[in-house]
């Protein structure tokens, strides 16, 4: 399978693209590629805990695109932690689980993807993609060419 994220530039390569336009909102397959041990420094809604940076990719019909998620190691967000281990079939709904991060790069799931709009340090609109919500695993039968 190539590498649907591009190739390493040179130093002397020619560039054009102004940047990626982003996925249109809806439910999409992913794939997890890596994760990172990070630190949330706090904020007036979350106080400082561990955190995982999760890079994911976004598997559309015409490209596949890269997103790095937050996942916060706090009790107030063990909700979303469930429900991303439940997307990569790690969870049962209603069953306890113990985080096991070394399992997460290369699973698979499905999720709703979102866009978010922000500005930029020049006060321009941007846009971006966000993962709003992370489904649970289903049990389905292979189907060749997906995750």
């Amino acid at each position: 399978m190539a590498n649907e994220t591009g190739r390493e530039l040179n130093w002397d390569d020619t560039i054009e693209r102004d940047g990626n336009e982003p996925l249109q909102e809806g439910d999409y397959d992913f794939r997890v590629i890596s994760f990172e041990r990070g630190r949330h420094a706090g904020s007036d809604k979350l106080p400082p805990c561990n955190k995982a940076i999760v890079t994911i990719q976004v598997l559309a019909t015409d490209k596949a695109v890269e997103l790095k998620h937050n996942l916060f190691l706090h009790t107030s967000t063990e909700g979303i932690l469930s429900a991303f281990f439940g997307a990569i079939g790690q969870k049962k709904r209603g069953e306890k689980l113990q985080m096991n991060w070394t399992t997460v790069p290369g699973s698979t799931g499905r999720c709703k993807v979102g866009i978010r709009n922000w500005k930029n340090d020049q006060g321009e609109d941007r846009q971006s993609n966000e993962i709003k919500r992370f489904y649970p695993k289903e049990d389905k039968a292979f189907v060749p060419g997906r995750f």
